[in-house]
């Protein structure tokens, strides 16, 4: 006779599913499966990878060479070492970003973690993972980092170290979502600095947002990092804004 502990936990998840059936994480339609997405939305996803700028990860209409940078990046070199995202910023993207961030479905960020793997994994070594910080009243108001939930995920996923409280966010800033990319470098300039006592110091750093749009935030984040005597930054995000699209930082 099976033990009566299993019989209850099925009939528990049965009333569960039948409750509380799974939801698409994009639209909430109703799904198969936990974290799974329906037809519609999965065929909206535009996923991000080769070939691309190996700089910011910009796509490339065609494979470029190992190396190769934008004219961008070129020109006008970011301070991390590589950018990656997930996704291009779009509907489904956007949808999930909020739903984590203001919708307080924080099981999303165990989602975007493994989605965000494979990019991490093409890292070598291990990297410690460091979320954008949010500043202290924002946290207090909001009650979570999302950048912080993800990076716990990944960091279980991948095994290496997560340090939440290296990177502070030591001045408010206003939103960034209407100002123009030179208005966002100025905002959020001098705002992050390192904890004292830190331990990335001639270590790689992965840094982990959920959204890139102009990338001030990050490159803000990444300088920081940098003047902390990080040997490398890389970044890795949900979604990013590719060119032409418009989203928020």
């Amino acid at each position: 006779m099976m033990p009566l502990a299993p019989l209850l936990k099925a009939a528990l998840r049965t009333a569960l599913d039948y409750a509380l059936p799974p939801r698409c994480p994009g639209c909430g339609v109703i799904v198969g499966e936990d974290h799974s997405f329906c037809l519609d939305c999965w065929s909206g996803m535009a996923f991000l990878g080769e070939p691309c700028c190996a700089r910011c990860g910009i796509p490339f209409p065609h494979d470029m060479g190992q190396g190769a940078e934008c004219a961008a990046c070129l020109a006008d070199p970011p301070p991390w070492d590589s950018a990656r995202a997930v996704l291009a910023y779009g509907d489904v993207a956007r949808n999930v970003a909020l739903r984590l961030k203001y919708g307080r479905r924080v099981a999303l960020a165990g989602l975007i973690a493994r989605q965000m793997q494979r990019h991490a994994l093409r890292l070598e070594g291990a990297p410690v993972i460091v979320p954008v910080p949010l500043h202290r009243w924002r946290l207090w108001w909001r009650g979570f980092n999302q950048a912080a939930l993800i990076a716990d995920h990944l960091g279980r996923l991948t095994g290496w170290p997560v340090d939440r409280h290296a990177l502070r966010r030591i001045r408010r800033t206003r939103p960034l979502r209407a100002m123009k990319p030179a208005a966002r470098a100025r905002a959020v300039k001098g705002a992050f600095a390192l904890e004292e006592g830190h331990a990335l110091a001639g270590r790689p750093v992965l840094l982990i947002d959920d959204v890139h749009t102009s990338g001030a935030t990050a490159a803000a984040c990444a300088r920081a990092l940098r003047q902390g005597g990080a040997s490398e930054v890389h970044l890795l995000c949900w979604a990013r804004v590719v060119p032409g699209d418009h989203g928020a930082d």
